[in-house]
């Protein structure tokens, strides 16, 4: 009898600890910050097309001040912006696996990104599809595969290695700026005229220095940007981008490197500036 009572009181434990744990899983409505399996799908968006989300279809974000491919989501913004991390990654079809990685955050956890931008949930999106953080503070955009042109938000640091502010003065501020999806800087040339080049020579040979953005079909932009302001322009039998008539170019020295912004400064501030909502139009032929 002493051991019967002795097993029912076991089994009953057991089954107390186990409803324990089924009811705070059940209760825990957070996004899940590290999961050991997890799925980045893609969701359709009225508004936005295609989307990315997690397993679960809570929708994902970009955050333009991660320019350099770290981080910049710390301390109480996390409370907002809770980070997307998974150890084994599994991917919607349409998704290529060698445009995912992993970052180590500045608090020493772990973060998956896209094509090198950090992945965040939004605590404000209270159940799968919805996607309030868009367009948040200017710097938040939700996470899309087919982004041709981002933002990014940074301090501008040219070539000679000093500050500059967005009147490209010596100074300390955070300056906003096109980039293609890559996070990587684009300029513009003081000289070029509306859907003008008039940097690049026929033979290329300069192109290394300056290489022209090629892009034949602009698929999709943040929302902060006006579609109607991109076009383009035929350099040499070439496809190039432009924004607000303004030719848009990468500089060499920044090596492809995402939030590289040396072009600044070289050959002097204000030549080959980076462009933005506050850009002018560039002038007419």
């Amino acid at each position: 009898m002493q051991r019967y009572f002795k097993f029912a009181a076991i089994v009953a434990a057991f089954i107390a600890i186990a409803g324990t744990e089924s009811c705070s899983k059940d209760d825990n409505n957070e996004p899940p910050v590290n999961t050991t399996f997890n799925k980045v799908r893609l969701a359709a968006s009225a508004r936005f097309g295609a989307v990315m989300t997690d397993s679960a279809g809570r929708t994902l974000y970009f955050f333009s001040l991660d320019a350099n491919g770290s981080s910049s989501c710390t301390g109480g913004c996390l409370a907002a912006w809770p980070v997307f991390y998974t150890a084994q990654l599994t991917l919607d079809s349409s998704l290529k696996a060698t445009d995912f990685g992993t970052i180590n955050r500045p608090d020493g956890k772990q973060q998956t990104t896209y094509k090198g931008w950090p992945l965040y949930y939004y605590q404000n999106d209270a159940k799968a599809g919805d996607i309030n953080g868009d367009g948040s503070g200017n710097k938040w955009f939700v996470a899309k595969p087919d982004y041709s042109i981002m933002l990014a938000d940074a301090q501008l640091v040219g070539h000679d290695g000093v500050e500059y502010n967005s009147k490209y003065q010596p100074g300390k501020e955070v300056t906003q700026y096109i980039t293609d999806d890559y996070g990587r800087t684009l300029y513009a040339f003081a000289p070029d005229k509306f859907n003008k080049n008039n940097y690049t020579k026929p033979d290329f040979s300069n192109n290394g220095i300056w290489p022209i953005l090629e892009l034949k079909t602009l698929k999709n932009i943040p929302s902060l940007l006006n579609k109607t302001a991109f076009a383009s322009t035929d350099v040499f039998g070439k496809t190039q981008l432009t924004y607000k008539g303004w030719p848009l170019y990468y500089f060499g020295q920044d090596q492809q490197l995402r939030g590289n912004t040396k072009g600044v400064s070289f050959p002097r501030p204000g030549v080959w500036p980076v462009t933005n909502t506050a850009s002018v139009p560039a002038p007419q032929p």
